[in-house]
């Protein structure tokens, strides 16, 4: 996306993350219902990982299948805000 590599299923330390862009130290985690229930264990994942740098964007199953240019949107916006790139 927008000249940056997103690789899926991408492992870091223990745990592996939806998509991930090294570039950006960006991984982006799509919840779904699943994770209604491990919300804790999410929140402490999400802290282990941020600890390696990462950043975290997510977004629900729902707003992926319902509203894809919205989620987009957010990915490119997220971009711009943090490498001042013009896109």
């Amino acid at each position: 996306m927008h000249g940056y590599k997103f690789h899926r299923q991408k492992p870091i330390g223990n745990y592996i993350v939806d998509f991930f862009c090294s570039e950006l130290m960006l991984a982006i985690e799509i919840d779904g219902n699943s994770h209604d229930e491990k919300y804790e264990k999410d929140v402490l994942r999400q802290k282990e990982i941020e600890r390696f740098g990462v950043n975290f964007l997510r977004f629900s199953d729902h707003e992926v299948k319902t509203n894809m240019k919205g989620v987009l949107s957010g990915i490119k916006n997220w971009i711009k805000e943090h490498k001042g790139r013009k896109i």
